[in-house]
């Protein structure tokens, strides 16, 4: 189990929310599905690191800073003597290494992911200093999807490729790995300075009055749907759930959004657009959040 478990960033969050209710920019609408095929691959990696036999302390997903400079960790191993970090990659596709762009046959070039593994390495290591951690720090990038290939690629760097997975996580699981208190300590510490919220965040302008509003199928995201009883049922895919399970969910979608703005009945029901009566909102709200205030004024934590 990873002591540090990986959820998806505020910004794939709202983004996955706004993909449906408003029209986004070509460049909007690439930088989003590159976050969802970038944590896709992340939660590919970690089914591999949850396998390990040995002793290690499993951190995903850690937002840190040095010296004023922001930096992810996509995982981090903390074993008995060394600090393993990895940058993965989701990359598909031929490309062809270059010392400063991964070149494709069509003339797309993406950035060496190098430069952000040594950036990450050594910030990383700025903190570690800072802490009196001596554990060695290696860092590697994981390319994770089976469909990349990787042309001229010179054969001291830390890039494991697709073919090299399983061989290198072997090799991880054979590392000498007793851990004690000490090692503890400094997953926790690293856990603490983790920043929930990244200091930069790139979304598209929004309002409430300009997003779509209505349920959507949890499942295939569409907005076919009907309520049949106590079930909001897919017309296109079929899909069923209990009408009091999607209201909290867009109650959640809401909270996202529009974090500054209080939940009330008036508003989750209009937000909702489908559910018959705000009583039956008022009644889903009042089983499972704290009521402040009375009538027209009350609103829920």
């Amino acid at each position: 189990m990873p002591y540090k478990k990986r959820s998806e960033s505020v910004v794939l969050k709202t983004l996955r929310i706004l993909n449906k209710r408003m029209k986004l920019t070509e460049d909007e609408q690439r930088y989003y599905l590159n976050l969802e095929k970038g944590f896709e691959g992340e939660v590919q990696f970690d089914l591999l690191t949850e396998k390990l036999q040995r002793s290690c302390h499993i951190l995903n997903d850690l937002q840190l800073e040095s010296n004023k400079s922001s930096f992810q960790l996509d995982s981090s191993l903390i074993f008995k003597e060394t600090y393993s970090l990895f940058e993965v990659k989701n990359f598909e596709g031929e490309y062809v290494y270059d010392s400063e762009y991964f070149k494709t046959p069509s003339g797309k070039d993406i950035q060496n992911p190098l430069d952000q593994l040594k950036r990450s390495k050594l910030l990383l290591s700025q903190i570690l200093q800072s802490l009196g951690c001596k554990l060695t720090i290696e860092a590697y990038v994981i390319f994770i999807n089976p469909h990349f290939t990787l042309y001229q690629t010179p054969p001291d760097l830390p890039f494991i490729l697709p073919t090299q997975l399983d061989p290198f996580m072997k090799k991880l699981d054979q590392k000498p790995s007793r851990l004690n208190q000490t090692h503890t300590n400094l997953a926790d510490k690293l856990i603490s300075l983790h920043q929930t919220v990244p200091p930069y965040i790139h979304l598209p302008t929004y309002t409430y009055e300009n997003l779509k509003k209505g349920m959507t199928c949890c499942k295939c995201n569409t907005f076919s749907v009907r309520i049949v009883g106590k079930k909001l049922i897919c017309g296109k895919c079929g899909f069923e759930e209990l009408v009091a399970t999607a209201v909290l969910r867009n109650v959640e979608e809401f909270r996202i959004l529009f974090p500054e703005r209080k939940v009330t009945a008036k508003i989750i029901h209009e937000w909702c657009g489908i559910v018959d009566s705000r009583k039956r909102i008022s009644r889903v709200l009042q089983k499972n959040f704290k009521m402040t205030g009375l009538g027209q004024w009350a609103f829920y934590e």
